[in-house]
């Protein structure tokens, strides 16, 4: 037997312990130890076999460490099916995760006992691909069809308690997983209970699998994983059990060949890596064990109620008493959310919106804490006047920070006296929900406060992204040039309407648009004359369309009218028929003859728009590494995750046709469509953005 799984004999019950710190992971010694010890239990003459994991888990998964190497055997599928054909009773005892293929050994055993604590679960669709090892084919014989589709095609995990309703678990008790599960086994012997194979269970009756398939697809937007483990499910029902093995395996080998397995692998990789930064190993984080936030609006209670949640206290300060209240107010209304959801109890809420908020109304209330975030109007001459205040009055080695989503954070630390202690962090609203954070380092921004914004982000369950400091930063700099192809878009003839819908049947969550309306058209509006009044190339393209919406007041959803026109109890909007009045009149006024944009011509002028301008945020330093860039676009703005990041994106489509694309653009405005030097470089040198990601790892 390898070392990875050791054995041991308790009376008439061979014991077979995981010990693959940290996680178990099902590497080939864990699989080879796994058939190892179930021979040598049937060769010695144990009666059962118990199968549990040392240290914090049972089987988390397979072996990251293997991804991308060529497989060796014994392959999980055949483990699984080694381990449920043994004529002894095969236990397992969950605790910690049992997850993908760690659930599907468990699958194979005959009965399994778990802690309350434990949690079960199928993700292999969040990296791209779908269970391989039998999954399709036992649970539903297990708990049906509709569940197996819940818990199959979400990924999500289960509850120990959660999963003894469904039938998954057949036990949840308090103690270690060896005591428990030796207890049961024994129970089981003594009583003569029967083997257990879920593969001699009959299958479930078949449903309508096209129907269900095209539903899961249309859920997904586009996301394929989860639709064709569907298809491996109707194996299940339709098929006897070794065929139905095959094609789940089939199923399974077809989606690790896809362009989306290789984007969610990426995204799975890239999560973990962002925000690990060489500078940083070593630097201690500062103290943080308090928080203040100035400004109580939407961004500044979302930010109050994240580090309520994680466990810090906050002062809360507004200018007025009536403000804080009203601050108060929303802040309680986002833990609401939290205490429906089961998240918090009742007696938690209270202990947040009572002793854990202080509401203040003068500076001197921050002079303790050991972080401020100011939330206040994004207006240079405001956030100036906040910071020298914050100066006056907050301790020595407090940290100050800007939620600024475009200002130059160094003319905003520039105004204090201590530059180092000051930093970007701007969150996505809302922000209690918005797993986003993009860490603004400045020039004098000190090394152990941006180990400190690192680890409030760790504690807020952020994904943190350093930026350096430009207009818009990282994600807000990217918006601003894919939004400017579209409405360039708009202006040469194709519809806002058009343009959301294609790319949203890309895979966006929402088109810019939609976008637009839902952050407020007085953002844009804002920008545009901040533009115009410093003085815009006369080569720019500026279109004036929407202004005439926003002078009528017309904000988008906050208003109910913007690009979409939004009805009180409808979800969604529909055009506004005024914008198209509009658009034709800019054209005429501009002498616009407008022509007709295909669908996948509208995405590839966007996505070449959104590229280029991410190659040139990583060729000045912006964005350290091409996957910085890759997770901001998917955890602040809606890209699809099954492809990766656009980067990423642009990497599996080829840099040298999307160079030839944004040449070609050049030939009719040559101003904005000017090629990125980085991604001209590693097209001549045949090289990649993945390239540059582990030449930086």
């Amino acid at each position: 037997m390898t070392d990875a799984i050791g054995y041991e004999r308790v009376g008439d019950i061979a014991v077979l312990k995981a010990q693959n710190p940290p996680v178990n992971a099902l590497g080939l010694d864990v699989r080879q130890g796994l058939v190892d010890g179930i021979e040598r239990a049937e060769s010695e003459g144990a009666k059962a076999v118990l199968i549990y994991g040392d240290g914090r888990t049972y089987f988390a998964g397979a072996d990251i460490r293997e991804f991308g190497k060529p497989p060796q055997g014994p392959f999980l599928p055949d483990v699984c099916t080694r381990i449920e054909s043994s004529p002894l009773l095969v236990i397992s005892a969950l605790h910690g995760t049992a997850l993908g293929g760690g659930l599907e050994i468990a699958l194979g055993s005959h009965y399994r006992i778990a802690v309350p604590s434990a949690r079960i679960g199928l993700p292999e669709v969040l990296i791209g691909v779908m269970p391989g090892a039998g999954g399709t084919q036992r649970l539903p014989r297990l708990i049906g069809i509709d569940a197996s589709v819940d818990v199959i095609t979400s990924g999500r995990q289960v509850g120990a308690k959660e999963a003894l309703s469904l039938g998954i678990l057949d036990r949840v008790e308090e103690g270690e997983p060896r005591e428990i599960g030796l207890a049961y086994a024994q129970e089981l012997l003594d009583q003569g209970a029967p083997r257990r194979a879920i593969s001699e269970m009959p299958a479930p009756e078949s449903v309508d699998f096209d129907a269900l398939y095209d539903s899961v697809l249309k859920k997904g937007r586009g996301l394929l994983a989860p639709a064709v483990a569907i298809r491996g499910i109707q194996a299940c029902c339709e098929l006897p059990f070794d065929e139905g093995m095959k094609r789940e395996r089939e199923l399974f080998m077809e989606l690790m060949s896809t362009d989306q397995r290789q984007g969610m692998i990426h995204a799975f990789f890239s999560e973990r890596a962002v925000s690990k930064l060489p500078e940083l190993k070593g630097v201690e984080p500062r103290a943080l064990n308090s928080l203040g936030v100035i400004g109580g609006g939407t961004m500044g209670a979302g930010i109050a109620t994240a580090a309520l949640l994680a466990g810090l206290p906050v002062v809360m300060l507004e200018m007025t008493a009536e403000a804080a209240e009203a601050a108060k107010g929303r802040i309680a209304g986002n833990l609401q959310g939290a205490l429906k959801r089961g998240k918090i109890s009742q007696e938690k809420f209270d202990h947040l919106t009572g002793e854990a908020l202080t509401l203040a109304t003068d500076y001197d209330a921050l002079s303790d804490v050991d972080l401020v975030i100011e939330a206040v109007f994004e207006e240079m001459g405001v956030k100036k006047e906040v910071f020298g205040k914050l100066d006056a009055v907050c301790k020595k080695g407090a940290i100050l920070a800007s939620n600024t989503s475009y200002l130059d954070v160094n003319e905003i630390a520039a105004s204090t006296s201590r530059p180092e202690d000051v930093i970007g962090l701007h969150f996505f609203s809302p922000a209690h929900v918005m797993k986003l954070l993009e860490i603004v380092v400045a020039d004098k921004t000190a090394l152990d406060v941006v180990a400190t914004g690192f680890e409030l982000g760790k504690r807020l369950k952020k994904i943190s992204v350093r930026a350096g400091v430009c207009d818009g930063f990282i994600g807000n700099r990217i918006l601003a040039t894919y939004r400017k192809a579209a409405d360039h878009m708009v202006l040469d003839g194709a519809s806002p309407y058009q343009i959301d819908k294609a790319l949203t049947d890309f895979g966006f969550a929402m088109g810019p648009f939609a976008v637009a309306d839902l952050a407020g058209l007085d953002i844009g509006w804002a920008v545009r004359k901040r533009k115009r009044a410093e003085g815009m190339d006369p080569r720019e393209r500026d279109s004036s369309y929407m202004d005439k919406i926003c002078e009528a007041g017309n904000f988008g959803q906050k208003t109910g009218k913007g690009y979409y026109v939004y009805e009180a109890g409808k979800r969604g909007g529909t055009p506004n028929p005024e914008v198209a009045e509009l658009i034709e009149a800019e054209r005429a006024e501009k002498g616009i003859t407008p022509k007709e944009f295909t669908d996948e011509e509208i995405v590839t002028r966007y996505m070449a728009a959104m590229v280029n301008e991410a190659a040139k945020v990583v060729g000045e330093g912006i964005a350290r590494r091409p996957l910085d860039v890759d997770m901001t676009l998917l955890f602040g703005y809606g890209f699809p995750r099954y492809r990766g990041g656009p980067l990423k994106w642009a990497d599996m489509q080829g840099l040298d046709t999307l160079l030839a694309n944004i040449k070609s653009y050049a030939e009719e405005d040559d101003y904005f469509w000017q090629p990125a030097p980085l991604l001209e470089q590693l097209v001549a040198e045949g090289r990649t953005f993945d390239d540059l990601n582990k030449e930086n790892s």
